[in-house]
């Protein structure tokens, strides 16, 4: 890693740590369809995200389920998720690990990652979503209750200010 990002993942890490950093995926008001509500970003990760330089809008593809890579179609399920980037993100990396949560419920899938876990560093808050242009992250009509079948195993990762 380039002396100036370790410097800058240091400094996050450091500012994290000492503003007691509490980046959770609880708490999130369900629609009546059982997505998603919207959702503040925490100051906390939006403080990282302007350290690192990253704006809303910026966006990367991300391999939806560590476990699944270039798998077709894939499985997700309601709860926590670990992706990865396919490519850098500001200063986050190829392989850095997203880490969020998945919603199921509604007619598409509904991504929204907390953290993000730089190869041979600590964990960054931040807000960002998964996101896949015509209707891709749409559910196949045989996904069971609680599961998401998609015909994809990537995705576009988008940096947010508030999830809405």
């Amino acid at each position: 890693m380039p002396t100036t990002q370790a410097f800058l993942f240091g400094t996050i890490v450091l500012l994290m740590t000492s503003s007691g950093c509490i980046t959770t995926s609880g708490g999130v008001a369900l629609r009546p369809d059982g997505t998603p509500g919207p959702q503040e970003c925490p100051e906390e990760a939006k403080k990282a995200m302007r350290y690192m330089k990253l704006h809303v809008g910026d966006s990367a593809w991300v391999e939806l389920d560590a476990n699944q890579i270039k798998s077709r179609p894939i499985t997700l399920y309601d709860g926590p998720i670990e992706s990865i980037l396919k490519e850098d993100l500001g200063p986050l990396e190829t392989t850095t690990r997203l880490y969020g949560q998945v919603w199921t419920a509604g007619p598409q899938v509904v991504i929204r990652y907390y953290e993000a876990h730089p190869p041979e560093s600590e964990k960054i808050p931040i807000c960002a979503v998964a996101r896949l242009s015509e209707n891709q992250l749409r559910k196949r009509p045989e996904s069971k209750p609680g599961t998401a079948i998609l015909d994809f195993s990537v995705a576009g990762a988008d940096i947010v200010n508030a999830f809405r």
